[in-house]
C-alpha cells in the first residue's frame, strides 16, 4: 500500500510517501480501504518527538489515528460490522495516513457526511464528548467553551448545542461568523474574559471546556466559581494543579455512536477547512502547525 511515513523524528520534512507493508486486523480490529484522514495536533507531536517518551514509536511509523473508508477485512471476535460498510472511527496513535489502516473503535457514516466530514470526526467527536460528559448534563446551561474554532471546540459547540446548552465560544474575531454559524455566541479570548461575559450572560457561566491548553484554566475556574464545572481536554498539568477535571481522547464506539447519531439528525457536521491529496501530507502537517484551523484539516487517499 501507498502509505504517508516518518523514518525519524522530526519536521514535516521527515514525512515521505512510500511504499509499506499492508496491515491485517488483530483481535477485535477491523481494516478499512481509507477514502479521508484526519489531521490532529497529536500527529505532530508525536512525529517531532515531543511526546516520545509518554507515546514512544516504532520507526518509520504512519502518522494519523483517525480515518474514514469501506471495510475490506474484519479481525477475529469483531461482530455487527460486514465487508463493504462505510465507517469512520480511530485506531492506534499512529497508521491512519495511508491506503490501508486499522481500526479498533468505529462507528457507521451518517449519509449526509462526505468522507473527509467523516474522517474529520473521529478524534473531535470522542474527546469533545469525553468533556462534555464530565460536566453532565447540559441543558439550560450556559456553557464556555475556550478554543471554540478548533477541530474539538467545533464539534463541542454543535453537540452542547444538540444537548439543549446555550454555548459561548472563544476565538479570534476572525473566526465569530463561523462560531455563530455553528449555533455559539462568539467572543473574544485572554484578557477582559470575565467582563465580555458578564456582559453576554448576565445570569452567569454555569460551565466550562477548555479544549485550546492557552494558559486560562485558573480564569475559567474563576468564571464558573468551582474546578468541578470545569473540564479540559488538553491541560493536563493545569487541571492536576486546579482540581479541574480531565477528559482523554478514548477509542470508544459508543462515543462515535453517539456523534455519528447526531449526524443523522442533521445536528453535528464535522468542520472541513482544508483538503490535501496524500502527495501533499507535508503541506497538511505544516498547515495545520500553524494553527488557527477553522475546525479539521484532512487527508484524502
Amino acid at each position: 500500500m501507498r502509505a504517508a511515513r516518518y523514518h525519524r523524528y522530526g519536521d514535516v520534512e521527515t514525512l515521505v510517501v512510500e511504499q509499506a507493508p499492508d496491515p491485517h486486523p488483530g483481535s477485535g480490529e477491523v481494516r478499512i480501504r481509507v477514502a479521508a484522514a484526519g489531521v490532529n495536533p497529536v500527529d505532530w507531536k508525536v512525529r517531532s518527538g515531543a511526546v516520545r517518551e509518554a507515546l514512544p514509536m516504532d520507526l518509520p511509523a504512519i502518522p494519523g489515528r483517525d480515518a474514514a473508508g469501506v471495510v475490506d477485512e474484519i479481525g477475529p471476535g469483531v461482530s455487527g460490522v460486514q465487508i463493504g460498510d462505510r465507517v469512520f472511527g480511530l485506531g492506534g496513535v499512529t497508521g491512519a495516513t495511508a491506503e490501508l489502516a486499522l481500526l479498533s473503535a468505529w462507528a457507521p457514516v451518517p449519509d449526509a457526511w462526505s468522507d473527509e466530514q467523516a474522517a474529520a470526526a473521529g478524534l473531535a467527536s470522542v474527546t469533545a464528548l469525553g468533556g462534555l460528559r464530565a460536566l453532565g448534563d447540559l441543558r439550560g446551561r450556559t456553557l464556555l467553551i475556550e478554543g471554540a474554532a478548533g477541530g474539538v471546540g467545533s464539534a463541542a459547540v454543535e453537540i452542547a448545542v444538540a444537548q439543549g446548552a446555550t454555548v459561548i465560544g472563544t476565538a479570534s474575531e476572525r473566526n465569530h461568523a463561523f462560531l455563530t454559524s455553528l449555533g455559539a455566541v462568539p467572543t473574544t479570548y485572554g484578557a477582559g474574559l470575565a467582563e465580555r461575559l458578564a456582559d453576554l450572560a448576565p445570569q452567569g457561566v454555569d460551565l466550562a471546556l477548555d479544549t485550546a491548553a492557552s494558559g486560562s484554566l485558573a480564569d475559567l475556574v474563576a468564571i464558573v466559581g468551582d474546578p468541578a464545572r470545569v473540564s479540559t481536554v488538553a491541560d493536563h498539568l493545569g487541571a492536576g494543579r486546579l482540581g479541574v477535571q480531565v477528559a482523554n481522547a478514548v477509542n470508544d464506539p459508543t462515543l462515535l455512536a453517539e456523534a455519528a447519531e447526531l449526524g443523522r439528525q442533521g445536528r453535528y457536521t464535522p468542520q472541513v477547512e482544508r483538503t490535501f491529496a496524500l502527495d501533499e501530507i507535508t503541506k497538511a502537517h505544516g498547515y495545520g502547525e500553524e494553527g488557527h484551523v477553522q475546525g479539521k484539516v484532512v487527508v484524502v487517499i
